[in-house]
C-alpha cells in the first residue's frame, strides 16, 4: 500500500474518530431545565449537590436551574415548556386532577418538618398550648401551611376554629406583621425560623410535622411529553437526583458547604437545617399509600378539589 493510501486511510479513521467522539460529548450534554418551587428552600438544595458533586454529569446530565416562585409558578413554567423538571409540593399534585401536561414521577420528602410555628423572641407564647384562640398568619387561604395550622388546633382538641388563621402572602409581610404584634405567630419555613433565632427575633414552638407524620411534602414533576417520548432521560435526572440525596445523607459538612453558597445562611443556620431537616428525605422516589391518602383528603379539606381525587 502507498504511504499516500495509507495518509488517506488515517485521515478517514481520526475522521470516524473525531465523530464518535463529538457523539458522545453531544450525549454527555443533554440538557434538563428544572425549575424550584422556592429559591431558598433546604429541601431543594438536593439539586445543586448533584450539579456540585457531579451526579448529573455522571447521567450524562447538564442541569440549568430557575427559581420560581411557588407550585402554581412551577405548574404554568411546565405548561409554558420553559422547564422539563419540576420540584414543588405534594399538594401541587391537585393540578394534575385539573388537567395539568405535568406528572408526579417521584416523592422525595414526608412529613413536613420543614415547616414549623414561630412567634417573637419575647413572646408571652411558650407552648403550643399557648397558640389556642390566637391570630396565626399563614400564605394563602387553601395552602398547605392553612392546612396545617388547622390541622394543629383540630388535634390539639381547640377544633377548626380553635386559632384564626390570616392567610397574609409573602413571607416578608408575615415577619413584618409578627414584629408589629398583630398577629400572634407564623406558620413559615423551618429554615427561616432558625435565622430568626439566630438573629434574636424569634423562636420556634413546633415544626409541623406533628401534624402530618404521614404525608408527602415534595416530588418531582415531569411533563408528560417528556416522560411519554424520552422516558430513560427522566429515569437518567431520578438516578442523579436521588445520588445527591444518599450523597448529603452521609456527607453533612459538604452538603451544608454547598446549602450556605445556595441560601444566603450562615454556616450554623444551615447545619441547623441539616440536622432538622435532612430525615425527611425519602430514598427511592416511591409514594406512600398511606401519606397519598392523607394528600388526597387535605386537597379536599383546603378546598383545592371538590372531592377525593382517584
Amino acid at each position: 500500500m502507498s504511504a499516500s493510501r495509507r495518509m488517506t486511510r488515517l485521515i478517514g479513521l481520526l475522521a470516524i474518530i473525531s465523530l464518535a467522539l463529538a457523539g458522545a460529548e453531544a450525549r454527555a450534554n443533554e440538557l434538563i431545565r428544572v425549575g424550584k418551587a422556592q429559591a431558598l428552600a433546604w429541601t431543594f438544595v438536593p439539586v445543586d449537590v448533584g450539579i456540585a458533586e457531579g451526579f448529573f454529569a455522571k447521567q450524562g446530565l447538564d442541569i440549568e436551574v430557575t427559581s420560581l416562585g411557588g407550585d402554581a409558578k412551577v405548574q404554568q413554567a411546565l405548561v409554558a415548556g420553559s422547564i422539563d423538571i419540576g420540584l414543588g409540593s405534594g399538594p401541587g399534585m391537585a393540578f394534575l386532577a385539573k388537567g395539568s401536561p405535568a406528572i408526579a414521577v417521584a416523592a422525595f420528602a414526608g412529613a413536613p418538618r420543614n415547616l414549623a410555628a414561630m412567634v417573637l423572641a419575647d413572646s408571652p407564647i411558650k407552648t403550643v398550648a399557648d397558640l389556642k384562640g390566637k391570630t396565626i398568619a399563614v400564605s394563602t387561604v387553601g395552602s398547605l401551611s392553612d392546612w396545617l395550622a388547622k390541622q394543629m388546633a383540630i388535634q390539639e382538641g381547640w377544633g377548626q376554629n380553635g386559632i384564626q388563621a390570616v392567610p397574609l402572602g409573602a413571607i416578608e409581610t408575615s415577619i413584618a406583621a409578627l414584629k408589629a404584634r398583630r398577629i400572634d405567630a407564623v406558620v413559615l419555613s423551618t429554615e427561616l425560623g432558625f435565622v430568626l433565632e439566630e438573629r434574636k427575633e424569634g423562636r420556634i414552638l413546633t415544626a409541623m410535622d406533628r401534624y402530618a407524620p404521614h404525608f408527602i411534602t415534595h416530588v418531582v414533576f415531569a411533563q408528560k411529553p417528556l416522560v411519554a417520548s424520552k422516558p430513560g432521560l427522566v429515569d437518567r435526572f431520578l438516578k442523579g437526583f436521588f445520588s445527591a440525596i444518599a450523597f448529603m445523607k452521609s456527607h453533612k459538612e459538604e452538603t451544608s458547604t454547598i446549602a450556605e453558597h445556595v441560601l444566603h445562611q450562615s454556616p450554623a443556620v444551615v447545619r441547623k437545617d441539616y440536622d432538622f431537616e435532612i430525615g425527611m428525605f425519602i430514598d427511592d422516589g416511591r409514594f406512600d399509600p398511606q401519606a397519598v391518602a392523607v394528600l388526597k383528603q387535605s386537597y379536599v379539606e383546603m378546598g383545592t378539589l371538590p372531592k377525593k381525587p382517584a
